[in-house]
Formats: C-alpha cells, sequence, structure tokens
C-alpha cells in the first residue's frame, strides 16, 4: 500500500512544475512592469512639451480683452453716440453638453417670441474662433438676469458678461448721418482680422460708424486666467490691456440738425448745410428718420418688417441716395455754363412769349407763367425762374457743353470725403443714352436737362456742394463730416478734389449773384416772401420738380393729383453774399412749389447759422409757411 501512495505523488515534479509556473509569472510581471516603465518614460520625457500645453490648456485659458469703442461729439463738444454699460448673455460651445438643449432651456426662459428663436440658434454658431464665446442676446433686463442666475447650474458653458453697449441720445435726428452699429454677421467674420476683433461682438454698419470703423474700434486685449474644471475663473495670471477706439469730433452742429429735422415736420425729404469756405457738413438730415438704438441691440423681426414696409421709406438716406430732379435749382449752374461757353453774356437778352420751339418744330417748351415775362436778360431770367431763357440758353450750348460744366460742379459724381454710401446721380450725356438705352440723343431732351427736368436726377447734398462751390466764386472744396480724429483735426486738402471753376471775367459772378439775390429781394423774385425782412444778402433759387411729365396741352392742378403725384420743393441758397457763411439746399417731396414750401426752410437755417439765438423758432417758421400756402409764386 505505501509502494502505491508514492506513485500518486511526485513532490520532485511538483516542484519542477512550480519552479516553472513562478518563473513565467516573474518574467510576465517584468515585462508589464517594463511597458508600463516606457509608456511613463514617453509620456514624461518623449512627449512632455505636448502635455505639459494641454494640461495648462485646461488650467489656462486665454480670453480675449474687446476694446472700448470711440466717443463721437458734435462740432461743439455735444455727445452724439456714447457707450453705456448692459449685461449680454454668451455661450462657448466647447463647454455645453447638448447644444439643441442649452439653447431650448434659453428660449424658454429669455421667453422668447417665436420669430426670433430661429436667429437665436444662428447666432449661437457664430464666433471667430474656438471656445470664443458668441453673443446670444444683448441688453439683458434685470428679470432675465435673474432667471439665468437661478439656471446657472443647468447651463454650462452660458455666461452672461457686463460690456459697454452703443446708445445713440438724439437716434431720429441723426439716424441716417451717424448710422450705427450693429452685431458681426456671418459675412463680416469672414472678413474680419480675428484678432483684432477678438471678443468683439458689434462693428458700424451704416454711416460714420461705419466710415470710421477703423478708428472707432481700437485694438483687441488679452488676459490669461487660471479656471476651475467648471470653466469658472479662480485667479488673472497676466494681461494685455486693449487700446481704446479713438473719439471723433463731427463738423456737424446738433442745433442746426435738429432744427433742420423739425422744420421737415414729418415730411419726406432732406436739408443739408455746408460751410462754403471749409466744406463741413452742419446739417444732413433725411426724414422720416428712424430709432438706430433698435439696431444695435438687435431689432426685432415685426419692427424691422414694419421699417421695410413703411411707405414713406424711414431708412432710405433721402440725403445722400435720394435722386432728384434739380428743377429751377440748376438755373444758376447753366447760366454760369453759357458764360463759360460763350453762349451768352451777362446782357443777352430774350423775348419770352411764354414758350419756346426748336427750329422746324411745331411743339411749344412752355414757360411756368403762360404768358411770358416778356424782355429778360440774364438776372431777371433768374429772378423771376423763366424757362424759356434757359430752354435757348440749352439748346445754344448743347448736352455735350452742359454735361461737361455741370460736371465741374460735381453733379454726376460723389462729392464728399467720408459720406458713406453717398450715390453719383445721373448726368446724362449723348453716350449715357447710346449705352443705357440704344437710342440717340434728341434736342428736345437738352431742353429738358437746362431747366433742370427730364433724365438730369441729382442728390440734396449733390445741391449743397455745388450751392457752395457757386458761393465760392469756384473755389472747389470736399464737404466731409470728420473735423478731428482723436485730437488731430482732418486734413486741410483732402484727396480727389474737383479743380477750381475759373471765369475769364470775375464780374460774371457778381450778375449771377445779382440774380440770385433778386429771387429773395427783388420785386419780381419767386421767394420774395420769404425773404422779406433779411437781415443780410442772401442768394438763392427756387425749384419745382415735376414728378411725372405733363403732355404739351395739359395744365398742373395740385388739388387733382394724389399727394404722391405732386410736384418736389427744392431751394437752394447761400449767404452772405460778400462773405459766405452757409450753403444750404432743401427737398420736400411732393409739397409742391420750392418759393413757397422749401425757401423757408432754407432761410430757417441761415438764419439759424448766422443770427444765432436772434432767430425765429422751427415752430414760427411753420406756422407762417401754413399762413402762406395759397400759391405757387414761381419755380
Amino acid at each position: 500500500m505505501r509502494k502505491r501512495r508514492d506513485t500518486l505523488k511526485n513532490a520532485e515534479q511538483e516542484l519542477r512544475i512550480f519552479r516553472v509556473r513562478s518563473l513565467l509569472a516573474i518574467v510576465f510581471v517584468l515585462i508589464l512592469t517594463g511597458v508600463l516603465t516606457g509608456r511613463l518614460a514617453y509620456l514624461q520625457i518623449v512627449q512632455h512639451d505636448l502635455y505639459t500645453t494641454r494640461s495648462e490648456k485646461n488650467r489656462v485659458r486665454v480670453e480675449p480683452l474687446p476694446p472700448t469703442r470711440g466717443l463721437i461729439f458734435d462740432r461743439n463738444g455735444v455727445l452724439l453716440a456714447e457707450n453705456r454699460p448692459t449685461y449680454n448673455l454668451t455661450l462657448v460651445r466647447e463647454r455645453v453638453d447638448d447644444l439643441d438643449e442649452t439653447l431650448a432651456l434659453l428660449v424658454e426662459l429669455l421667453e422668447l417670441p417665436e420669430e426670433e428663436i430661429e436667429a437665436f440658434n444662428v447666432r449661437s454658431r457664430q464666433r471667430q474662433r474656438p471656445f470664443q464665446p458668441a453673443l446670444l442676446m444683448s441688453d439683458l433686463s434685470e428679470d432675465q438676469i435673474a432667471r439665468l442666475a437661478v439656471n446657472r447650474h443647468r447651463l454650462p458653458g452660458v455666461e452672461v458678461e457686463a460690456q459697454l453697449l452703443r446708445y445713440y441720445p438724439d437716434s431720429e435726428i441723426m439716424s441716417h448721418a451717424l448710422g450705427y452699429v450693429g452685431r458681426i454677421n456671418a459675412d463680416e467674420l469672414k472678413e474680419l482680422d480675428t484678432g483684432r476683433y477678438a471678443g468683439t461682438h458689434f462693428i458700424g454698419k451704416t454711416g460714420v460708424e461705419r466710415f470710421y470703423e477703423e478708428e472707432l474700434h481700437g485694438e483687441a486685449g488679452f488676459r490669461k486666467v487660471e479656471t476651475n474644471a467648471r470653466g469658472r475663473v479662480l485667479r488673472e495670471l497676466g494681461r494685455t490691456d486693449p487700446v481704446p477706439g479713438q473719439n471723433l469730433t463731427l463738423t456737424l452742429d446738433k442745433s442746426m440738425q435738429a432744427l433742420a429735422y423739425e422744420l421737415m415736420d414729418g415730411r419726406r425729404g432732406s436739408i443739408v448745410a455746408i460751410m462754403p469756405a471749409t466744406g463741413e457738413i452742419l446739417a444732413m438730415v433725411s426724414t422720416p428718420g428712424f430709432d438706430t438704438n433698435q439696431f444695435v441691440t438687435g431689432i426685432d423681426v415685426a419692427s424691422y418688417r414694419g421699417l421695410q414696409e413703411d411707405i414713406d421709406l424711414p431708412l432710405f438716406n433721402r440725403a445722400i441716395r435720394g435722386h432728384y430732379p434739380a428743377g429751377s435749382t440748376i438755373k444758376p449752374f447753366m447760366a454760369l455754363a453759357g458764360l463759360i461757353e460763350g453762349a451768352i453774356t451777362p446782357d443777352t437778352t430774350i423775348n419770352d412769349p411764354g414758350y419756346y420751339q426748336l427750329p422746324n418744330d411745331s411743339r411749344r417748351y412752355r414757360n411756368w407763367l403762360r404768358w411770358g415775362h416778356g424782355r429778360v436778360n440774364l438776372e431777371r431770367a433768374l429772378a423771376v425762374s423763366n424757362n424759356t431763357y434757359f430752354y435757348s440758353l440749352a439748346h445754344d450750348l448743347g448736352i455735350d457743353n452742359i454735361h461737361e460744366q455741370l460736371s465741374n460742379f460735381g453733379f454726376g459724381q460723389r462729392v464728399a470725403f467720408d459720406v458713406q454710401g453717398e450715390s453719383t446721380g445721373l448726368l446724362p450725356s449723348r453716350e449715357w443714352k447710346r449705352a443705357r438705352f440704344n437710342q440717340a440723343w434728341y434736342p428736345g431732351e437738352t431742353l429738358s436737362v437746362g431747366i433742370g427736368q427730364g433724365y438730369l436726377q441729382i442728390t440734396p447734398l449733390q445741391l449743397a456742394s455745388a450751392t457752395a462751390t457757386l458761393a465760392n466764386r469756384g473755389h472747389w472744396v470736399k464737404p466731409h463730416l470728420a473735423r478731428r480724429i482723436g485730437g488731430e483735426p482732418l486734413p486741410e486738402v483732402l484727396p480727389d478734389t474737383l479743380d477750381d471753376i475759373q471765369l475769364s471775367n470775375d464780374g460774371w459772378w457778381d450778375r449771377v449773384f445779382s440774380g440770385m439775390e433778386k429771387v429773395l429781394s427783388g420785386s419780381e423774385g419767386t421767394a420774395r416772401r420769404t425773404g422779406a425782412g433779411l437781415e443780410y444778402r442772401m442768394g438763392g433759387k427756387s425749384g419745382t420738380a415735376q414728378v411725372f411729365s405733363l403732355g404739351q396741352d395739359q395744365r398742373y392742378n395740385a388739388d387733382q393729383l394724389e399727394e404722391r403725384l405732386r410736384d418736389h420743393a427744392l431751394f437752394m441758397a447761400f449767404a452772405p453774399i460778400e462773405d459766405p457763411q452757409i450753403a444750404v439746399s432743401v427737398i420736400v417731396e411732393n409739397a409742391g412749389g420750392g418759393s413757397t414750401h422749401a425757401a423757408h426752410l432754407a432761410r430757417a437755417m441761415t438764419d439759424a447759422w448766422l443770427l444765432r439765438d436772434q432767430a425765429p423758432e422751427a415752430e414760427e417758421i411753420l406756422d407762417e409757411m401754413n399762413d402762406e400756402s395759397t400759391g405757387v409764386e414761381g419755380n
């Protein structure tokens, strides 16, 4: 029996098995230890820099510091555009677990209307670089801030940030001249310098805000902060302060701008006033205006649709983009063109039977006074706004000379230096008509241009600029809106300035000025009522521009027309004649005669600038206009 047990248990064999297994286990452990040691060495030594950077990024974050936008002042230091503290809602997509769920919660908490939700979602995906906050909403209310604070634990990656927001104290009065800032959109993001605009959510969209965006914006700064695992800032490690934008001082005079807006009294049109000697724009009003502050924070869909569908087009800047027939305001420039080209002399006279006929043409081009003015010379033709005289002059000049001479005054081209979005208007020529309609130019069309009708289209800014050049006796100064950028004045000589207009006889200026003065002060002047009691010498010219063409035997009757089919009222003026300090253009849409509906406004502007506190108030001027609106004295 003992021998059998020995055969069942072999101690020596078991020991060998144990030793082999132990050796394999030791080798296996050594191999694993080697792998772990090698991997640790690889991570700690070979990839040290990479993981150090990643670790640092988990703990340290670089945040952009947006610059403070420069302020805008009028010429007297009155604040026109400021920055007010507000609270904005931002979102960092990389820190949000479920973007759609977070956005849905925000929509619920903020109680956004249905039409705003899509735009809200689009903004959540707009940013310049990873981990940069996207601006979801501006100017949060206290109630909205409170609701967001209570639900902060449910909104990772969402922050309420205090920032300065643009505000316009006189938004409607200054709406078209200043323009406004708005949220940076997707197209603008592609064009912007991401470094300079890091952290910036707003950019100039129109007007001065857009033209001087580079100067007003400034340079972004940065700060390095330490954060915890939830992204909460623990401490600041370093910073580079932003460079604020430069302040801008404009040539505009707020009191003049406000007066012009009041004088328009809600009617459609524009008033532009310029200092002839310097080209400084004192007022540039387009009415109706609109509240630009709505666009800063993001105008709601209903309000924007209302502005777009408004028949009066409040978003349209009539001062620089409105195309109007010049009417009889073109006649002083036509007179100078005739003198320069030798088509007339200051003493040239014609007999006006009430109409003009082209050679071998039975059509009669009528004077506004159907029985005519009889014998008229240059000065009387300007004073009474005689069409027949200027029909004859236009025919003698021809469209080629008219185009050349009127272009010297800036018609048909952009005239200002820093007026964003300015239109060229339309100064027709043979070449233009051939290219546009593939038709020849006809002599009758030349006659229409000679009295400011037909294809000729001007802007209120062009008319004011041309009037300033006329007041300067041909010296051309480029209109501009900026007076100082930071502490530096604008250069005295601006680029692309037109050449001065030279006359072979300086006395011709006096003859034209005399005719323009008689418009207001002469016994036959079309605006003699407006000129009553003038305390200075003023030259002007009224204009009545047709909205549609009348047949040869048709007569204009405003009472039988819809309001928007009635003539536009225009007036251009400068004063004092001996030392011009202000040039003004006025266009009131569908108001009728320029001598009764626009001349008073032009005089109110010159009175306000030259007489200051002694000038009548806007209400007095408007009451006087209403009392006198019994008919049209002339074109």
